[in-house]
């Protein structure tokens, strides 16, 4: 006769497992930054980098891993992981996949802000204090994604709910405005700051630097702990807004909290690297694939594989023809539309759109 399964063993399989495949999907990211700091126009082995890193290396293999790479690779763990937080989030308060920072408007009202910096910036910027001006522009783009989130919140709000559709329609009126305001700012440019509005544009990790890729990690960690208590919120809003209320959910405040987290992560994340669309919707959507629906996994599950997919779209860009290097936006928008296309067809198919 075969025993019977201890309870105690079925309720901490799921856990254990979830642990299990979050530690995977974290070796698998400090695998790519491995990669990201070894590969390039210039090849270095891995000793080579481990001596850079400890500072016992070549004069010339020191200068690429740790003024070149290392910071590109903090830029690419924070913002990747800033989107995929952001985005699970928007899906979580929202009950709807298709939700997406890009989709709602929040990452054009961040790239509206940065927009406004770089280009008026010059006017206002000398009578900043020094140590204030590297938090001008992740401020002015924070300040840009939570007006935008606020918004739509609020226009899409109808008897006491929000309406997806609705507020899908006003992230696609809130691009159009954006992209308006974008290109009045790329009017009035100089040749310089049209040359550094282009590049920033399209999203690009190329120009980072120790300074603003920690600036914007310090955020994104801050707005990702924020998101991160959220987690049993979450869960609640999937019982739907109501039933979440008798739960006893404060709803409006955290829908307030999950949107003032995700413009903080999303805001910091395009005012460094620009603005870098369909990660906040491919990661939440792989991870409830592969850790389940349950926030407390599904959260950092999502940050891990939007940190791991922007640092292989990087290095697919660094090595696809050196030593030119496409934007990265254009690599990720290859992934992600096809796959939100999927998306909308399979819910299409079931009825759910």
């Amino acid at each position: 006769m075969t025993a019977a399964a201890d309870p105690s063993t079925l309720a901490h399989a799921a856990p254990n497992r979830g642990a299990g495949l979050l530690g995977l999907l974290g070796l698998s990211v400090a695998l790519l930054a491995v990669a990201g700091l070894a590969l390039g126009p210039v090849t270095l082995s891995p000793a080579a980098v481990l001596a850079a890193l400890a500072g016992q290396g070549e004069p010339m293999a020191e200068a690429i891993v740790l003024h070149i790479r290392a910071p590109r690779v903090l830029l690419g763990l924070g913002v990747g992981a800033g989107l995929a937080l952001a985005g699970m989030a928007l899906q979580g308060v929202l009950r709807n996949p298709l939700a997406d920072p890009g989709l709602i408007g929040v990452s054009a009202g961040a790239a509206l802000g940065a927009v406004g910096v770089i280009v008026l910036g010059g006017w206002f910027m000398g009578g900043v204090p020094a140590p204030l001006r590297p938090w001008i522009m992740p401020a002015a783009a924070f300040g840009g994604a939570s007006l935008v989130t606020a918004f739509v919140f609020g226009l899409a709000r109808r008897g006491g709910a929000v309406s997806v559709p609705t507020l899908i329609l006003a992230g696609v009126a809130v691009n159009a405005i954006a992209g308006a305001g974008v290109g009045a700012m790329i009017y009035v440019s100089d040749d310089q700051q049209l040359r550094d509005l282009t590049f920033w544009s399209m999203g690009s990790l190329g120009a980072a630097a120790w300074a603003p890729a920690t600036l914007a990690a310090v955020c994104i960690a801050a707005a990702g702990v924020g998101l991160a208590r959220m987690a049993r919120a979450l869960d609640l809003f999937q019982l739907g807004e109501r039933a979440a209320f008798h739960a006893g959910l404060d709803v409006e405040r955290a829908k307030r909290r999950v949107a003032l987290g995700a413009a903080l992560a999303v805001g910091a994340g395009t005012a460094v690297a620009g603005p870098i669309g369909f990660v906040g919707l491919v990661a939440p959507h792989l991870a409830r694939l592969v850790v389940g629906p349950a926030h407390r996994l599904a959260l950092p599950a999502a940050a891990l594989l939007g940190a791991g997919l922007l640092l292989a779209a990087d290095l697919g860009v660094r090595l696809a023809v050196p030593p030119a290097e496409p934007p990265i936006g254009l690599a990720t928008s290859l992934i992600g539309g096809p796959f939100f296309l999927w998306l909308l067809l399979a819910r299409m198919e079931r009825g759910d759109a």
